[in-house]
């Protein structure tokens, strides 16, 4: 049996044909126009342009990755590359190597500064504003991963404001499918123009998730440890959990979005302005709070001597409170580095501990608390029984396990007019002992 065609279909498939056509030219224009301008067919360019400001770095800690970021020689990289170190044999693209020195570090943002001394002129990369980068932009890493200096690897901004990491009280990190393996912590995250965007901290091996600090939080910490000042945070003076939506019923609140005030320090800030225990933030500045460690890293990133204006939930009603805060405490500088180590309230460098800590000093899982990471020698602390390597654990009638915990227990202490803290430690061989520091007028 022969099967023909008559004219009519000749024509219908010839129609059908064209059809197919116009719809395969109308699809592959939308899939051109959603995909915006992408134009670029290689990172070539843009690796070369950039590769000679980004760096290996070597330290006790073992290897990173940092750029460089200003013609002075001004090294970035994270703090946890660092460790306890103060000095890096830093690796340039072109094989030079030279030694940098710690400036200053904040561990509350795993940021560190560095600089090195170069007879000739040192190739830099610049800052963008992370908020122009978009969701589903394409992004590249570029750093040092398991000691294999000058490697890149791309993708796409994931996600952003992501804070459930370890260290992400005062930083919403950017989400990268860009692969982030050990040594690339430190280095640079770059847009399709080659400025930089954020710095790769983070990655989960076994993954394609890797995370990034924003480039506004960078260059905020930086210009702070530039001028030898103590990082600028603001402190309100109180103590916030996130609201249940058990809470927000109670409060007559219609979601659990918010920050509720559990504790008011005494003579803090928020007390002079009137903010209340059983208050809640809704917004700061008219930008509104999502939950409490959203709250701490919008107070923190106000700055000292800054007002701002606090909508609060108030007895089934929003009332607007301005309130201006004071420099909050900070205890993570470099006593051998940084100058203004002996300004600080107890003399002690700490830390946090989180993952990261415990993967570098071997520490159980259970372990928590706040490490001490250096000590100044002309301190009170300087001369009593503290040793780095020691844990606090509970400061006042406080148990510590973060350097908010520690900060809000030095406020409550000056706040009652005392000019001593009691420390209870947990020494490097466990230990356990109390100890009073004095805290200096700073």
């Amino acid at each position: 049996m022969s099967v023909g065609f008559s004219r009519a279909d000749s024509v219908t498939t010839k129609r059908l044909s064209f059809a197919f056509a116009t719809v395969a030219v109308i699809v592959f224009a939308n899939a051109s126009a959603l995909a915006g301008d992408v134009s670029m067919t290689s990172w070539a360019d843009i690796v070369q342009r950039v590769s000679p400001a980004v760096v290996s770095l070597t330290t006790k800690a073992g290897l990173g990755s940092g750029f460089v970021i200003d013609s002075q020689g001004h090294i970035v990289t994270n703090n946890h590359v660092m460790g306890t170190a103060t000095e890096a044999d830093v690796r340039f693209a072109d094989g030079t190597k030279l030694k940098a020195r710690l400036l200053g570090r904040d561990e509350e943002t795993d940021i560190a500064l560095l600089k090195v001394e170069s007879t000739k002129a040192l190739a830099s990369v610049k800052f963008e504003n992370d908020r122009r980068v978009r969701v589903g932009d394409f992004v590249l890493a570029v750093g040092n991963p398991f000691g294999l200096g000058g490697t890149a690897t791309a993708g796409i901004l994931s996600a952003r404001g992501r804070d459930e990491l370890a260290s992400g009280q005062f930083t919403e990190y950017l989400q990268l499918d860009a692969p982030i393996n050990p040594g690339n912590s430190g280095g640079p995250t770059f847009d399709t123009n080659g400025r930089v965007i954020g710095m790769n901290t983070i990655g989960r091996q076994g993954t394609s998730i890797g995370f990034a600090i924003p480039s506004s939080t960078i260059q905020r910490v930086v210009a702070d440890l530039i001028a030898g000042r103590t990082v600028s945070r603001g402190y309100l003076g109180v103590q916030i959990a996130a609201l249940s939506d058990e809470d927000a019923k109670a409060l007559g609140l219609p979601n659990s979005n918010g920050a509720l005030v559990t504790t008011v320090i005494e003579g803090s800030p928020a007390e002079k302005a009137g903010i209340k225990r059983g208050d809640v933030i809704l917004k700061i500045n008219g930008q509104a709070v999502k939950d409490n460690r959203e709250a701490s890293r919008k107070i923190a990133n106000l700055g000292a001597n800054q007002t701002a204006v606090f909508t609060i939930w108030r007895t089934n009603a929003e009332l607007k409170i301005s309130v201006t805060l004071v420099q909050r405490d900070s205890m993570a500088q470099a006593p051998e580095a940084n100058p203004q180590f002996k300004q600080t309230s107890m003399g002690l460098a700490l830390q946090t501990i989180t993952d990261v800590t415990r993967s570098d000093y071997s520490f159980a899982k259970d372990v928590s608390g706040v490490l001490i990471m250096g000590i100044d020698e002309e301190s009170h602390a300087g001369q009593s029984s503290l040793r780095p390597g020691d844990r606090i654990v509970g400061a006042g009638t406080s148990n510590v396990s973060t350097l908010d915990d520690v900060n809000l227990a030095i406020e409550q202490a000056k706040s009652l007019k005392r000019d001593s803290l009691l420390l209870f430690v947990v020494s490097q061989a466990g230990t356990q002992s109390h100890v009073s520091i004095k805290l200096n007028s700073k």
